[in-house]
């Protein structure tokens, strides 16, 4: 079946992970976090996962903002930080994250073909529509789902199940599209076409199946549809 349906990751996927530790580096007095923000970056988006996927296989599910400040915590300490205050500032910053540069220009030409479009993610509402609306993507989006209708962390089927419930759609019309290689596998192995956005050229995960397609970013989206 052709596609009709196109669904996006957020974090990572449409809008930029980095952004937050990135911008409050350049920012006056924060020579410390100047100096080794990338790898802030990594070990709070590293950490940020794990914890979703351990409270998944455990049952002890949380929101999304609560595991986003636990994997901070645990970054911070690793590198040495005890800021309150500039806790706080990488938080507000991650609340407003920018989107990736052909994001907007991506979405447009989907919805001028008149494809559906949504986000489909871990993230909470709040969070979530925080993003979009500083992002200035809301116009272009069908649907923001989040995994808090079903309270488990992706890549459960559950959350890949509220994709044919929302826009009800056949699983074999959606082109889902995620940064995350073992997202784009958990939905290719539940029946969606996949793409996954390797923006940093790293191996395939070794998993129950594949994705699809591979792009180095977004530009290209709407070839697959």
């Amino acid at each position: 079946m052709p596609i009709t349906t196109c669904i996006f990751d957020a974090y990572g996927t449409l809008f930029d992970v980095n952004a937050a530790a990135r911008e409050a580096a350049s920012e006056p007095g924060q020579e410390a976090l100047s100096a080794i923000w990338p790898q802030l970056a990594r070990d709070w988006r590293l950490k940020q996962l794990q914890y979703t996927w351990l409270r998944a296989v455990a049952g002890r599910h949380t929101d999304f903002w609560q595991v986003t400040q636990d994997g901070l915590d645990w970054a911070m300490e690793a590198a040495g930080l005890e800021d309150p205050i500039l806790r706080q500032r990488l938080l507000d910053l991650y609340q407003t994250l920018s989107a990736y540069p052909e994001v907007p220009a991506m979405l447009s030409t989907l919805k001028a073909r008149g494809l559906s479009t949504g986000i489909l993610s871990n993230g909470s509402p709040k969070m979530l529509a925080s993003a979009v609306e500083s992002a200035g993507i809301g116009s272009q989006l069908d649907a923001v789902l989040s995994v808090e209708s079903v309270g488990v962390f992706k890549p459960h089927a559950d959350v890949y199940d509220l994709v044919e419930a929302h826009f009800g759609c056949a699983r074999t019309e959606v082109l889902f599209v995620s940064s995350n290689g073992w997202d784009a596998a958990g939905a290719a192995g539940y029946g969606f076409t996949t793409a996954w956005v390797n923006r940093m050229a790293e191996p395939l995960d070794r998993l129950y199946a594949t994705p699809h397609h591979v792009l180095p970013d977004l530009t290209t989206i709407a070839e697959l549809c």
